[in-house]
């Protein structure tokens, strides 16, 4: 579901740049306008009127904004509000003008009216509003129906990524798999470890301790078994010597 709610920037690159441009123009071409003697009235550059906030400042920072989002967002529901917004924007140029009348004096409309003869005046109608509406309405209609649509590449995409998450699970499983059995092998040998006898080992500095007690206590016996020899005995039997008696 994540992959399908995004798309690629491309997708909307050359919509998104169109509409950036034509809401700039349409915001910016009732004050720079009467240089080129190309304007409503008042016919004066940088000239701010409340008509020319609602039916061209507005909408033209609002199709830039839409153009903006359409040409760098990745994710579609927001790309396809970028579109909305832009096809909005273009269909309030097209009928603010004529709309506006329903809340000024007179019946006129709220950005004044073109200057100069026939042909400028009607290329200031397109230019200014119902061909500039128009072309935004189109170009956000376009962009929109692009992103409610998913690509073939797109698929592909959304295909690979899920493989890889699938891939990434099952070895998050092996591992996971081969801790629960290096655990329970842990506890195998702890458990036979547990039930084994305990073996009593002695020093081997109290083995030397034992036989040198038990050497001597030899030695001691056999002292104690051969009688003291009485020196009496050895003078008599020594040659040489005569034994006087009283």
């Amino acid at each position: 579901m994540t992959g399908i709610l995004r798309v690629p920037r491309s997708r909307g690159a050359f919509c998104g740049l169109l509409l950036v441009l034509l809401g700039a123009w349409g915001g910016l071409v009732p004050f720079v306008g009467p240089h080129f003697h190309y304007a409503y009235t008042p016919d004066t550059s940088w000239t701010y009127t409340s008509g020319r906030l609602l039916l061209e400042i507005l909408p033209g920072a609002a199709t830039a904004l839409g153009g903006l989002i359409v040409l760098g967002s990745r994710n579609r529901p927001v790309a396809m509000f970028g579109a909305w917004l832009a096809a909005l924007s273009g269909a309030w140029f097209a009928v603010g003008g004529i709309l506006s009348t329903l809340w000024t004096a007179g019946g006129v409309t709220a950005a004044g009216t073109p200057v100069g003869g026939a042909g400028a005046r009607v290329a200031e109608q397109i230019g200014f509003f119902t061909g500039l509406g128009l072309v935004i309405a189109f170009l956000g209609a376009l962009a929109l129906g692009r992103f409610a649509v998913v690509g073939v590449k797109e698929t592909r995409i959304i295909a690979r990524e899920q493989e890889a998450r699938d891939q990434d699970i099952r070895e998050q499983d092996a591992r996971q798999q081969e801790i629960r059995e290096q655990e329970a092998r842990r506890q195998e040998v702890t458990a036979e470890e547990t039930a084994a006898p305990a073996t009593v080992t002695t020093p081997a500095r109290a083995d030397a301790s034992n036989e040198a007690s038990t050497a001597d206590d030899a030695v001691t016996a056999d002292d104690a078994g051969v009688p003291e020899e009485d020196g009496s005995a050895d003078e008599a039997d020594a040659p040489g010597k005569v034994k006087v008696t009283s």
